[in-house]
């Protein structure tokens, strides 16, 4: 079978087109996959561009989406036909996060999904949402869920909410989505005049671009009549931080998803205390959670936003335009 290998120490020059064994038929508790899309994230930049260290080898992408082509024995979820989605933590079913790093994270810790079959256990799967391209189903596994678990999980997200969205990548396009479904109303911020119509497009009732406005928060609580909203997806790390804390009401949730601006950095502690802010630390969510995620994608007809997508082979030209940030929602490989 087809697949991409990353080469130590990494980098886009690293990955390799190669032929692999075919992966055989499923055992007890598995299942059988041809796969058949990936999306790109942040987290897998940082593999192949060797930020984040992978063993030498490893096959690259943590989202996969495709088709159930064989089950093993005692699998009753899933039959031959099923289209499928991955989980980005397979062995987190429910409840608390059991794991606090990447070590059981396709694409990370154990091969990914840049690749034409596999075969996994049946757990390490949800279905996909109907009428979905394998494409748009695999940006579920990391940015949908990411969104998902932050506004709706951990924000207790609800009609009338306010949101602040941090930029126009997956995890904050996807907030913004499902914040307009559930009756919030969203102020986007981006770099680019034309993200930020795309984002008015899609429901923004207010955007910012903080190239111009480099004191945001001051806009946001202009806009929220001095109060603040009622949610903010942190994807920017200690560079924006500070601003997102002051942007916020008091009593307010902060999802901190992102380290764009770094890995480490200040926090302003007496002022997240003086506002009694929630910051809630987070990294996608649980098998449970994205099968409900699928349901609601169902119910409301949310279709995810794809930019742009690239064959397997030139899978390191998808990534340097994830890095130039020329994209707007989710890159994709169909393959």
């Amino acid at each position: 079978m087809k697949a991409i290998r990353l080469r130590t120490p990494g980098g886009l020059d690293h990955l390799d087109q190669v032929e692999l064994p075919d992966p055989g038929r499923p055992g007890p508790g598995e299942i059988r996959v041809r796969i058949h899309a990936s999306s790109l994230n942040f987290h897998d930049l940082g593999v192949v561009s060797g930020a984040m260290p992978a063993a030498d080898g490893r096959i690259p992408m943590s989202d996969g989406a495709g088709v159930v082509e064989a089950v093993g024995e005692g699998v009753d979820e899933f039959a031959v036909g099923d289209a499928v989605v991955s989980t980005f933590f397979p062995h987190w079913q429910d409840g608390e996060a059991p794991i606090a790093d990447f070590s059981t994270t396709p694409g990370d810790g154990v091969d990914g999904y840049a690749c034409e079959y596999v075969v996994r256990p049946a757990t390490a799967f949800t279905r996909a949402p109907r009428g979905y391209s394998h494409a748009q189903a695999a940006t579920l596994t990391t940015a949908g869920l990411t969104a998902w678990r932050a506004l709706v999980y951990n924000g207790g997200l609800k009609a009338g909410d306010s949101v602040l969205v941090l930029g126009t990548g997956g995890v904050s396009i996807f907030a913004l989505q499902f914040a307009k479904a559930m009756g919030a109303s969203v102020i986007a911020t981006s770099s680019s005049d034309e993200k930020l119509e795309h984002a008015r497009a899609l429901g923004a009732s207010h955007t910012i671009n903080y190239r111009r406005e480099a004191q945001w928060a001051s806009r946001v609580l202009e806009f929220t009549g001095g109060r603040g909203v009622d949610h903010v997806i942190e994807v920017g790390g200690p560079g924006t931080l500070a601003q997102s804390i002051q942007a916020c009401r008091i009593g307010g949730h902060i999802a901190l998803i992102g380290v764009l601006t770094g890995g480490a950095g200040p926090v302003p502690t007496a002022a997240l205390m003086k506002r009694q802010q929630r910051l809630h630390g987070l990294i996608v969510g649980n098998r449970r959670q994205q099968s409900e995620l699928v349901r609601a994608l169902e119910a409301t007809g949310i279709v995810p936003v794809i930019d742009r997508s690239f064959a397997l082979e030139t899978i390191a030209d998808a990534f340097r335009l994830q890095q130039a940030g020329g994209h707007f929602g989710k890159i994709c490989l169909e393959f």
